[in-house]
């Protein structure tokens, strides 16, 4: 488990935050979270590697995609994560939009696969 002070430093950059505030939500992969967030894939990716080697997500493999969730340990042990997730990520604006383009994601019943074909967001 890294120290306190890495840990915090990694949830220091916007797009971290904006990745956790959608991690919250659902599990999701990189190509999800690229055209949710609207960010280039590498951009993404490395972000997520950052959260990850913090421990603050983990992946599970779901046929050829990875996807990532929250990793809940980490959030149990350090009480001001949760609370941080749960009562101030939803005050940007930015986090806000990143919620209804999830949402309209999730209702749209698309996967990763056809992602890149389709204009939904």
């Amino acid at each position: 488990m890294q120290d306190l002070t890495s840990l915090i430093k990694s949830i220091s950059h916007e797009n971290r935050l904006r990745i956790l505030n959608l991690l919250k939500e659902e599990d999701l992969c990189v190509c999800e979270m690229k055209n949710i967030m609207d960010l280039k894939q590498s951009n993404v990716s490395r972000h997520l590697n950052r959260l990850k080697q913090s421990d603050l997500v983990r992946t599970e493999r779901k046929a050829q995609w990875v996807y990532y969730q929250l990793h809940e340990d980490t959030l149990s042990r350090y009480g001001f994560l949760g609370k941080i997730l749960e009562e101030e990520l939803d005050r940007p604006e930015i986090c806000r939009e990143d919620i209804k383009r999830l949402e309209i994601y999730m209702e749209s019943g698309l996967d990763c696969s056809e992602l890149s074909e389709a204009d939904i967001l």
